[in-house]
């Protein structure tokens, strides 16, 4: 029997896919442990997997990022981030890689040493690490472990070439196209910090694990043995690296929970009075944006007669008060993968995790992307014909029936992309990931 670490960061959209990666693995047959902050055990107990307390980084994200609470220099960057985000993509773009150092390297030494306790503890034969936690991958690089690496994003998180930069979007939407020179300016900050990471882990690696082979490109650095994405294997995304094995899952809902009682009668009562239900959900940090959501939900009371509406708004709700009634209910925080299975359409922010729970559930979807790696995954359902895409800084109320009236004609390519994603999951990928573990433990 495989033991097995899961690493995630304190982040509730990284853990919950790896979490139920977690679970996949043990119902395969491996001692699985969980490991990450503190508020996330219970993300364990759910998935009945052992948990180990490990803190990676100094920011998080338990469900509402607004509501975390974090150190003053973190809230301070996240409020610097969603200002960037009412101004431009590229603008949002720009103030994350000012922002990556501390987001993604701030205590390389402190990680290091964690790991080697946990590995201490546990004695497990793999671990498996998001690709974005770079300090974890470099401690288990130094530290000669085996890992494999979950991609929780655009599979172009897991650089192809080098060519490529974390950063930089390997495709635009239509309607978000950056000037020339915008598309510079994120270029060559990327660049930057492409050098300065490959400098640091150079010199941490120097220092920390003199024997051990250079770590090379810090934001290529992976597993070698087998990478997992969470997302489906579209035909025009950028190749995998060569050398792991790439298993694309498709999507990470191992089973959607079953509606409570009072989320039951209330989608009962709004699918009784009105033809089409629509789910707006802007992710765990761009429910800050009440003012696009603002915009959705108004656009559907005051252009549709047909339509109610259900909006998370995290820390925002009481923002919307105004709007809530018999077509409308807004909540800090909904339940998104069982509601899906419920709903006509969605409006989200191109997160990777929305955009597979839609295409699993076969919900087109209006894309309105704000950031990181979103602008890829609104391009991608552009291109598959299972969304439309809207720039969220221009969008007016009277646009939004337009948008939503254009989803009926994606219903084809959603049906169709749902049924070739729905034949993976987290299952498939915790058999194929242990094959692919298996197979190398046999040639050590």
């Amino acid at each position: 029997m495989e033991r097995i670490v899961v690493v995630s960061p304190p982040f509730l959209s990284h853990a919950r896919p790896l979490a139920a990666l977690a679970a996949a693995l043990r119902e395969n047959g491996a001692a699985v442990h969980f490991a990450c902050a503190p508020d996330f055990a219970g993300l364990a107990h759910e998935a009945g997997v052992a948990f180990e307390p490990l803190v990676v980084t100094r920011n998080a994200n338990t469900g509402v990022a607004e509501a975390t609470r974090q150190e003053s220099e973190e809230e301070a960057r996240l409020a610097e981030f969603l200002d960037a985000t009412r101004v431009s993509a590229t603008a949002a773009l720009l103030t994350q890689a000012r922002h990556r150092r501390r987001d993604m390297l701030a205590d390389p030494e402190g990680v290091l040493r964690g790991i080697a306790e946990l590995h201490e503890r546990v004695r497990p034969d793999w671990y498996v690490v998001d690709q974005l936690s770079y300090a974890v991958t470099l401690a288990l690089h130094c530290l000669r472990l085996r890992h494999a690496s979950f991609c929780p994003g655009h599979p172009s998180y897991v650089l192809s070439d080098d060519e490529a930069y974390f950063g930089v979007p390997y495709d635009w939407p239509r309607a978000l196209r950056p000037s020339p020179q915008d598309r510079a300016a994120v270029l060559a900050a990327a660049r930057a910090n492409d050098r300065a990471f490959t400098a640091l882990f150079e010199d941490f690696a120097r220092v920390h694990a003199p024997t051990a082979p250079p770590p090379g490109r810090a934001f290529a650095l992976t597993s070698p043995h087998a990478v997992v994405y969470a997302y489906p294997r579209l035909p025009w995304l950028p190749g995998p690296p060569p050398g792991p094995r790439a298993l694309y899952t498709g999507h990470t809902v191992l089973a959607p929970a079953a509606l409570d009682a009072g989320w039951r009668a209330r989608v009962e009562r709004l699918r009784g009075r009105y033809e089409r239900v629509v789910l707006v959900a802007l992710g765990t940090f761009l429910s800050a944006r009440d003012d696009v959501l603002r915009a959705i939900v108004a656009g559907v009371l005051d252009g549709t007669k047909d339509t109610a509406v259900i909006a998370a708004a995290g820390g925002r709700s009481d923002r919307l008060h105004d709007l809530v009634g018999d077509r409308a209910v807004v909540e800090p925080v909904v339940p998104q993968q069982a509601l899906l299975e419920h709903v006509d359409a969605m409006v989200h922010h191109g997160g990777n995790n929305s955009f597979t729970e839609c295409v699993r559930a076969g919900v087109p979807a209006l894309v309105l992307p704000f950031s990181s790696d979103q602008f890829a995954v609104a391009r991608d359902a552009e291109r598959a014909g299972v969304g439309v895409v809207a720039d969220p800084n221009a969008l007016a109320p009277g646009d939004v029936p337009a948008a939503l009236d254009a989803l009926a004609a994606t219903r084809p390519a959603v049906t169709r992309l749902s049924r070739e994603v729905r034949r993976r999951g987290p299952m498939w990928g915790a058999r194929h990931l242990l094959d692919a573990m298996r197979e190398r433990t046999a040639r050590d």
